[in-house]
C-alpha cells in the first residue's frame, strides 16, 4: 500500500526536478522585479504589477494555452528558439516554463514584501558614503532581505511542485516525461484501482506543501524580528 511504485517514484522525481529549475531560474528575476516593484516609481508600475500577478488571477489553463501559442514550436518565441535546439512544448523543460510562472508572483510577493519592511533610511544612509544602487543592495538590502527571498522560494516551490492547469495544457501527461505528481494523481484516478497510487501521491503532496507552509512561517517571524530589532 505505501511502497512506491516506478511509476510513482518518476513523477516525484521529475516533480522535485520541475519544480527546483522553476524555482532557481525564477529567483533571480523575481528579486530584481520585486525591488523594481518596492523601490522605484516609473511610468507603467502599475501594468507591470499587473502582468506580474496575472497568473494568480487567470485560469491556469489560459496561462497554459498562451503559453503554447507562444512556446510552441510555431510560436513566435518557440519557432525560433527551436532553431537552436531548445524546445519547451510538450518537455519537461516546458513544465518547468510553466510551473515557474505560476508560481511567480508569489515570490515576488513575498521579496517585495520583505523589502519594504526594510526602512530606506537605511539603504538612503549608505547611498550618502557614496555607495552605488547595487552595492547598496548588496551591502544593505539583501542581508535584510534574505529571509523573505528564501521564503518566497520555499513557497514558489511548493506551487511548482503542485501546478496542473497550466502543465497538462502546455506539455500534457506524458508518463516519465511531463507528468508531475499532479498529473500522476490525475492519471491515476481515471484507472480502475489505481487509488491506492493516488492516495500516496496525495499525501506526498500534503506533506510537501504543509512542510513548505511551516517553514515560510517561520522565515517570514525572522523578517519581523530582524526588522523590527527584537
Amino acid at each position: 500500500m505505501w511502497g512506491l511504485g516506478a511509476e510513482e517514484w518518476q513523477a516525484v522525481a521529475l516533480s522535485l526536478r520541475v519544480a527546483a529549475l522553476a524555482t532557481l531560474v525564477s529567483l533571480p528575476f523575481a528579486v530584481f522585479t520585486a525591488h523594481l516593484l518596492a523601490r522605484r516609481a516609473f511610468p507603467g508600475k502599475a501594468l507591470l504589477n499587473g502582468l506580474v500577478h496575472l497568473p494568480l488571477i487567470l485560469p491556469p489553463v489560459v496561462t497554459g494555452y498562451i503559453l503554447l501559442l507562444l512556446f510552441g514550436t510555431q510560436g513566435p518565441i518557440g519557432a525560433p528558439l527551436k532553431e537552436i535546439g531548445v524546445i519547451f512544448a510538450f518537455r519537461w523543460t516546458g513544465a518547468a516554463l510553466a510551473a515557474g510562472i505560476m508560481a511567480f508572483p508569489l515570490m515576488v510577493r513575498a521579496i517585495r514584501l520583505s523589502i519594504e519592511a526594510v526602512d530606506p533610511r537605511l539603504e538612503q544612509a549608505a547611498a550618502t558614503l557614496g555607495a552605488s544602487r547595487a552595492w547598496v543592495f548588496a551591502t544593505v538590502t539583501l542581508p535584510m532581505i534574505l529571509p523573505g527571498i528564501l521564503a518566497g522560494g520555499i513557497v514558489a516551490f511548493a506551487k511548482a511542485m503542485g501546478e496542473f492547469g497550466a502543465t497538462i495544457t502546455f506539455v500534457s501527461n506524458i508518463p516519465g516525461q511531463t507528468q508531475t505528481i499532479p498529473l500522476a494523481i490525475y492519471a491515476f484516478l481515471e484507472v480502475p484501482g489505481a487509488e491506492g497510487s493516488a492516495i500516496r501521491l496525495v499525501l506526498i503532496s500534503v506533506g510537501i506543501a504543509m512542510a513548505a507552509l511551516l517553514l515560510s512561517e517561520l522565515l517570514a517571524t525572522r523578517v519581523a524580528r530582524r526588522v523590527g530589532g527584537r
